[in-house]
């Protein structure tokens, strides 16, 4: 066998919440898994950068309330079953997993509160029902999470590894008999090797793509360097079922700062008394919606972008005098980055822009996290589960990822004795490099980047329009055979293959906002 081809039960593509979850659910139900990522740790993704919080649960009652506000934030183009499932389910899960299994240290109420928990409140939500660990509520679970999978014994991780391509019976064996079958499988993927430059071939008998988001297609993010959609690319290259990709949702308060990445400023700022205003001071919020600063992210994000248009400004300010807590205690991580700035929170305005921030569509899973392609699992940001509908909820994201995780984990559980066969196996090839010009040229990769970005953000950003949508169509996918016919000729680098499936994520996600003609959520249309 090539020293370049693997073989294991269930392999995780991703480190983020969703697939830390998958792999130590599954490790400690006795089932072997291979986690890979593409950075030299399990922490470079966005689940790390989450400030606000988790959502828990207010009163027993709080099922039907919390359900009640997803739908409303969503526009009600949410699927009922799997917000139900979320609201029902995946309280126990954060006791039983964040709580009980890795002890992560979730803020406390006061000696005398009715609750154990300090709660807080978002933006949507109705109630305070969300768990946080101060403003560093990703990082304390990344923590936990990372200490528990990179020392089970069960679970083998691999650093510096980038998924190039899905493995599939359809697209990818020599074997004619898997070809003629109608039902098509995932075996695996294609797997770059940082360190020693080459594709190793990684079996499977279930894949699960925990990749993430898509926000580094956008000019202006929040999210990590690793969220170009590779998971979306893959999938829908695959022949996966994607839906809801013209929905990306844009977070309103970003540090207005040069940076390759956007500074998030948590809405917990907000639900805690901070109030956003514009250059002259005053408060804007209530003009454009009855819950003001507490209106959701979609609406939030196009009020800003008004007045500042409105105003002739480059930015808003987020006003956090109203907050009774200790500032620097309470959101100690802000604190210290605006400080670092030069702003100091407890005197000062903080300068906030919208930027892209989450992508509420994806790959279609159901709530066990199955899609529509044969032993493929899609959990966290990277797919669409109906949670989120039009536009997500504040603080939803690592309750979906940590349920969804666990859940496609118990599935695959309860199938690991369907095993790939030999034959099917041994039909998969290794990796044909095909690339003979070695022209990874630094600068046109730039460059391409460059025109993906600012062709998402002025063309599929906050506000679209018939004409921007059917500019950015035809740009992108000229852009996209470029690539592609540039991927073919040149030997493969990581930095490549991020081109490639960052193109093609921006592709699928332009056509489907230029299908959809109906202005609603994140998909905001001005025509």
């Amino acid at each position: 066998m090539s020293t370049y081809r693997h073989i294991t039960p269930v392999l995780i593509i991703g480190s983020g919440i969703a697939g830390c979850t998958t792999a130590l659910s599954l490790a400690d139900s006795g089932v072997e898994c291979t986690l890979i990522t593409s950075g030299d740790s399990l922490d470079n993704g966005n689940s790390a950068l989450a400030q606000g919080g988790i959502v828990y649960k207010a009163t027993a009652g709080d099922p039907r309330l919390l359900e009640k506000d997803i739908l409303t934030a969503g526009h009600n183009r949410n699927y009922k079953t799997a917000v139900r499932y979320l609201c029902t389910k995946g309280p126990e899960s954060v006791r039983r997993i964040l709580v009980e299994r890795l002890s992560i240290p979730f803020a406390k109420a006061s000696p005398d509160a009715e609750c154990e928990w300090d709660l807080t409140r978002e933006g949507g939500h109705m109630v305070p029902r969300i768990l946080h660990c101060a403003d560093y509520t990703g990082r304390a679970i990344m923590d936990g999470l990372i200490q528990a999978v990179t020392t089970h014994p069960n679970i083998t991780v691999l650093t510096n590894r980038t998924a190039v391509d899905l493995l599939t019976s359809h697209h990818h064996t020599r074997d004619q008999e898997f070809r003629y079958q109608l039902n098509n499988q995932c075996v695996g993927a294609y797997v770059f090797n940082e360190k020693l430059r080459h594709v190793e071939t990684m079996l499977a008998n279930y894949t699960v793509l925990a990749t993430g988001g898509v926000g580094q297609i956008y000019l202006h993010s929040t999210n990590s360097p690793a969220s170009i959609g590779s998971g979306l690319a893959m999938a829908s290259r695959a022949g996966a079922r994607i839906h809801n990709a013209e929905y990306v949702q844009f977070h309103p308060t970003a540090l207005f700062h040069r940076s390759e990445r956007r500074f998030l400023i948590t809405e917990a700022m907000r639900g805690e008394g901070a109030r956003l205003v514009n250059a002259k001071g005053e408060p804007f919020m209530q003009r454009y919606d009855t819950r003001a600063d507490l209106a959701p992210r979609d609406i939030v994000a196009r009020a800003i972008v008004e007045e500042m248009l409105k105003k002739g400004e480059d930015c808003v300010y987020l006003d956090p005098s109203g907050v009774k807590h200790d500032l620097a205690m309470r959101f100690p991580t802000i604190f210290r980055r605006c400080l670092d700035l030069g702003i100091d929170i407890r005197r000062e305005l903080i300068p906030v822009v919208p930027a892209a921030h989450y992508f509420c569509g994806g790959i279609l899973a159901d709530p066990r996290g199955r899609t529509t392609l044969e032993r493929l699992y899609a959990v966290g940001e990277c797919n669409c589960t109906g949670v989120h509908g039009a536009n997500r909820l504040a603080s939803t994201s690592l309750l979906e990822a940590l349920l969804w995780g666990h859940s496609s984990a118990d599935d695959i559980c309860k199938r690991i004795t369907r095993r790939l066969s030999r034959r099917l196996r041994d039909a998969v090839p290794d990796w044909d490099p095909t690339g003979e010009e070695h022209n990874d040229d630094p600068a046109l990769i730039a460059q391409d980047w460059a025109r993906i970005r600012h062709t998402m953000w002025n063309y599929v950003g906050i506000t679209r329009t018939t004409s921007r949508l059917s500019r950015a169509v035809e740009d992108m996918g000229q852009l996209a055979k470029n690539v592609h016919d540039f991927y073919k000729r040149t030997p493969l680098s990581k930095r490549l293959i991020d081109l490639f499936h960052g193109c093609q994520a921006a592709h699928v996600i332009t056509l489907a906002a230029k299908r959809n003609r109906q202005s609603i959520g994140c998909h905001y249309r001005e025509d």
